[in-house]
Parts: structure tokens; sequence; C-alpha cells
């Protein structure tokens, strides 16, 4: 029998698997090509799940149910709640797109969405080679704990009496299949193909959200489960990240296509959450965890931010009628449009990592914790690190001079709906004020980790 306890750690998904139910029956009954009472119905329980994993985390309680198998912390309460809002900002950007290509006919569109919301928690076995990897791993680390449970598997490599190369073995599968579901390199290869190849709407949905399920299960495994074996899983964290940061920003110079450059940028990107997450543990004393395993998920949840604002303005410039998707087509849009060229500016500066921008706070942070070792090799990353965000601030910055000094390729004012104009221009703002004033959601973060290193 599951005891009342297991069923608390999970009422949010509860709630959002019975209004996924209700969103499915209830858009049977609508007729609206615009689906507006199935959009409405989807964006105000989301809203509610959103509140609902706020609430859950502000409590600072952590629980755990059916067999320890599901944890219930603040950590993980706030990632859910940013990947809530994430889904319902990227539903508010889809729609006009989704409607304009005739895709909101059945509205599955906003069903799959919340189911897609409610699997998010289990989004790194989706991949086939990234689950191989995963379970294979697991399995040989299971083999020489003979658990799977976190904190049995913790206590048990601590204690120092298992074969530490099995360990490492099964740990070199376990950051591969991360890796994948990060998308850094060498298994990034999906990533730009996807972004490219996949409609906008569907590239935002791969985009922002599930970036927040895999540095989850990332910290989950890595941190709570395995960081006795810091000293090796952060070594391979170096690798891949000095990798990512030089593929990703190097690759995305040749690209015309601005989806597809916008996948080499995330790359590089994850490079840096992969710093912060190898920057917790110093010669064997983790003291400065805290600040480093924080510094990522800030900047995890500031990039999330940043890109849902980016492809929200390709979705809406893709709705004159064609894909939006060259970075030439962009030419001329302060002229046709302030707002949003304002909006995409502000993006491009951020993902640059210039000040005041969300971005720069994020990779100063990310960098502080990484000095803050003293060891010489992270200061030469910490360095490498800064020198490839130069070389990458030539393709943000390009974009930047195509809005603002080439010609329009049509004279064309770009136009939007209410709901997206207004949540565009948040998304913008907060891009901004995130850098100005980062603390509140800084101390969020630093909160939410150091109650999940306690328990």
């Amino acid at each position: 029998m599951i005891d009342s306890t297991s069923w608390t750690t999970v009422y949010p998904e509860i709630a959002l698997l019975v209004m996924a139910c209700v969103i499915a029956l209830v858009d049977l009954l609508v007729t609206s090509p615009k689906r507006t009472v199935t959009y409405v119905l989807t964006l105000v329980s989301l809203g509610g799940v959103a509140l609902l994993h706020a609430l859950y985390a502000d409590a600072g309680h952590t629980l755990y149910g059916f067999g320890r198998l599901v944890v219930s912390d603040p950590m993980g309460h706030w990632l859910k709640c940013f990947a809530t809002i994430a889904v319902m900002v990227t539903l508010v950007y889809a729609r006009p797109y989704a409607a304009e290509r005739d895709m909101l006919r059945g509205g599955e569109i906003f069903s799959l969405s919340v189911f897609a919301l409610l699997g998010a928690m289990k989004y790194f076995v989706l991949g086939a080679m990234a689950s191989g990897f995963l379970l294979y791993g697991m399995s040989m680390l299971y083999g020489a704990t003979g658990s799977l449970d976190l904190a049995t598997v913790f206590k048990v490599i601590a204690s120092g009496q298992v074969k530490h190369q099995v360990l490492v073995f099964g740990l070199v599968f376990v950051v591969a299949g991360l890796a994948f579901k990060l998308g850094v390199v060498p298994f990034h290869m999906w990533v730009p193909d996807v972004y490219q190849g996949a409609p906008t709407a569907a590239t935002l949905m791969i985009a922002g959200a599930p970036k927040l399920a895999a540095f989850a299960i990332a910290i989950r495994l890595l941190v709570e489960g395995l960081l006795p074996l810091a000293i090796d899983w952060q070594q391979m964290l170096a690798l891949l990240a000095i990798a990512s940061l030089l593929v990703g920003n190097l690759a995305a110079i040749a690209q015309t296509n601005l989806k597809r450059m916008l996948a080499y940028s995330t790359i590089a990107q994850m490079g840096f959450v992969l710093i912060g997450l190898m920057a917790g543990v110093v010669g064997g004393n983790a003291a400065m965890g805290a600040n480093a395993y924080s510094s990522a998920m800030f900047y995890v949840v500031g990039y999330v931010l940043t890109t849902l604002a980016t492809f929200g303005i390709i979705l809406l410039l893709a709705r004159q009628g064609f894909e939006s998707e060259e970075i030439t087509d962009l030419a001329g849009l302060n002229n046709r449009s302030p707002l949003y060229a304002g909006v995409m500016a502000i993006c491009m500066f951020s993902l640059a990592g210039i000040p005041p921008m969300v971005g720069f706070y994020a990779k100063l942070s990310v960098l502080q914790a990484l000095v803050a070792s003293g060891q010489t090799a992270d200061i030469a990353l910490a360095v490498f690190a800064v020198a490839m965000s130069l070389v990458g601030a030539f393709y943000y910055l390009r974009v930047v001079k195509v809005m603002y000094f080439d010609e329009a390729v049509t004279a064309t004012t770009v136009t939007a709906d209410t709901d997206v104009r207004l949540v565009l221009s948040i998304n913008g703002l907060l891009v901004l004020v995130l850098g100005i004033v980062p603390g509140a959601l800084m101390s969020l973060c630093a909160r939410s980790v150091s109650q999940m290193l306690a328990n």
C-alpha cells in the first residue's frame, strides 16, 4: 500500500494529468478555428500548476515517495515551475504561427504540449542513444552499489568499499547520456538538424523547458547520487565544456540560417552550464557546491528566458506568409517594428553576455564560481570561456547589425495579437531587468540548491 506522503509528492503532476485530460475532452466540443476556449483553458491550467509548484517550493520541505523513487524539494519544484511557465509562453508565441498554417484544427497542439510537460522529468530517456548510455551506466552503478536509490548510492560510494574502476566505467556512460540530452559536443549533431528541420513552434518547445529538465536530472544524478565521484565526472564535464564552447561558437559563425545558428549557440551556452556543474568540488571539498550549482541553475533559467523571447520573434515574423529562418529575413526590422527589433537586440546582447542583460550576470556568476577554486586549470578554463564568448559576440552582434543597419527586404509592418505582444514585451523586459537586479532570482536558486544539498 502506498502511503499518503507518496501522493503528496506528486500532487502538481496529478493536477497536470487531470487537466490534460480535461483539455483534450473540452476541445472535442470547441468549433472555433482558433480554439480560443482550449487555449485559455490550457493557459489557466498551466498557470495553476505553476502556482502549485511555487507554493510547494516556498514551503521548503523535502519529501520522498513511492519507495524513494520520487523526491519533492524546493529546487525540483522551482525548476518545474519555470518549465511550466516556459510552456505557457511557448504556446502564446506558437498559437498565431500554428493558426496561420492550419495546425489548430484538432487542438492537439495544446493537449500534447501539456502531456509533454508532464513527461519532462522523464525527458532524458526519450532518445534511444541517450537511453542506451544512461541505462547501461545505471546498470553498472546498480551492480557496484546494489541500489538505484540516490541516497544509498551516495553512501555506498562514500564508504569506499566499491571498486573505483567499475564505478568510473558506469559513470562514463551516465555522463554520456546526460551530455546527449544537454546537446553538448560530441553528442550534439542532433541539435542543429532538429532546430532547423522542425517547425519553429516545435523548435521552441524543444529549446525551452526541456533544458530545465535536462539540468534537473544532471544535478540529481551527479550531485545527489555521485558526488563522491566528483573528481572523475568533473574532469569529463571539463572536456565536454571545452569542446562545446569551441565547436559551438566556431560553427555558429558560418551559419546563415538563424535557427541553425541558434542551435550551435545553444551548444556553446550549455558549455557554460557544464562549467557551473564542474566547479562545485575542489580537492574533495564540496564547500563551494552551493555557489557553483546555484550559478549553473541561474544560468539555465536565464538562458531559457532569453531563448523564449528569441524564438518568439522568429515565430512572429514567420506569420507574414513565410518561414523567417534566414538571418537576412531580419533586415531592417527596426524600421518596420522598433519594439520587436529592440526585444531581439536585448536577447542577442544577453546571449553574447553583454551587460546589463541577464546573460552577462549568468556568465559572470558561473566564471566567478570557477575562478574561486584558485586552481590553475580552472582559471585557464575561465580565460578560454571568456575568449570563446568574444568569438560568440560576433554572430550575435551580426544579427543586431542586420536589424538596424541593413535595408529592409519588405516594408510590411509586423503585427501581433495583444497576448503575444504583451508576453513578448514582458519577456524581453525580464531579460534586461534580471541582469540589472539579479538578486531575487539568484537568491531563489541559491536557497533551493542549499536545501537540496542539506538533504
